[in-house]
């Protein structure tokens, strides 16, 4: 079953929202309008919450989770993601927060109480240590991930460009009878 309840919590999806019948949605989840969450995609707000901003996607074998509360981590982390944000394939975000129109390259690795602020790209293999905050306007790569430059307008175009592109794919996925 793609979308799971877990203790009485269901996942709320918004308007248009595609999820892909192989993937799993799973808990305290909330997904904006117009995300699509794509094969083998795993959402899973299980000890904590996640929520998604509209036009939002989540690629192939992207993984979403969250750090619980403890002794550890009081409060712990939820995962918040923004608007427009395109998350690569096989990317993995844990209990962070991300901001409005960025692009998370494919097999990134976005680790606890990081905050990504507005129109950030993060390079494909790059992996954002715990704590961390990746400040708007630049390109993240690397491991631990270093500021490598400004973003450029092409860059900044690109961001709603890329968005725009898997709201209309989805569209035609939900046209052909796909649906959660």
């Amino acid at each position: 079953m793609t979308i799971r309840s877990y203790q009485g919590v269901t996942p709320r999806l918004g308007e248009r929202v595609f999820v892909d019948p192989t993937s799993v949605v799973l808990g305290d989840v909330e997904l904006g309008d117009d995300v699509s969450v794509w094969p083998m995609a795993v959402v899973r707000g299980d000890m904590h919450h996640i929520r998604i901003g509209k036009g939002t996607s989540v690629q192939d074998g992207a993984v979403l989770h969250i750090t619980h509360a403890s002794d550890f981590n009081p409060g712990g982390y939820p995962l918040v993601i923004g608007e427009e944000v395109t998350i690569g394939h096989k990317a993995v975000l844990h209990g962070c927060t991300l901001g409005n129109r960025i692009l998370v390259g494919m097999g990134a690795i976005v680790m606890d109480g990081v905050t990504v602020e507005d129109e950030v790209i993060i390079a494909a293999g790059a992996l954002v240590p715990p704590g961390k905050t990746l400040v708007s306007g630049h390109v993240y790569a690397g491991n631990p991930a270093r500021q490598l430059r400004a973003i450029s307008d092409k860059e900044r175009r690109f961001f709603s460009y890329s968005a725009g592109n898997y709201v209309r794919l989805k569209d035609k996925h939900l046209a052909e009878g796909w649906e959660a």
